[in-house]
């Protein structure tokens, strides 16, 4: 029995037309109230930092204003700020967490 084999050809990888997504820094700001100890504590409970790391960003907040802890998509970004401020207003600090477009 032959087998018959038909011309096939192998389709091109479609370029992709979608964009990547837009990032959004999250940002820590500095108040007079909130501890440095409780600002450590946020950046190693919900940006994963070491502690070195957390308290070289806690002192880059309280000289220069503020500080970027990390860049996410938007989604992630939402959810950084919507924990860090849930949890320092649990422990009643006024601690300002933001998201501003990259």
């Amino acid at each position: 029995m032959a087998t018959q084999y038909e011309n096939t050809s192998l389709l091109k990888a479609e370029q992709s037309k979608t964009k990547p997504p837009k990032l959004y820094k999250v940002l820590l700001f500095n108040d007079e109230f909130t501890t440095m100890d409780f600002v450590i504590e946020v950046l190693q409970t919900f940006f994963l930092m070491n502690r070195e790391r957390a308290i070289q960003l806690m002192l880059k907040v309280h000289h220069e204003g503020l500080a970027i802890c990390g860049i996410y998509t938007k989604d992630i970004a939402e959810t950084k700020v919507e924990q860090v401020s849930a949890f320092a207003k649990q422990h009643g600090h006024p601690l300002r967490c933001e998201l501003e477009e990259t």
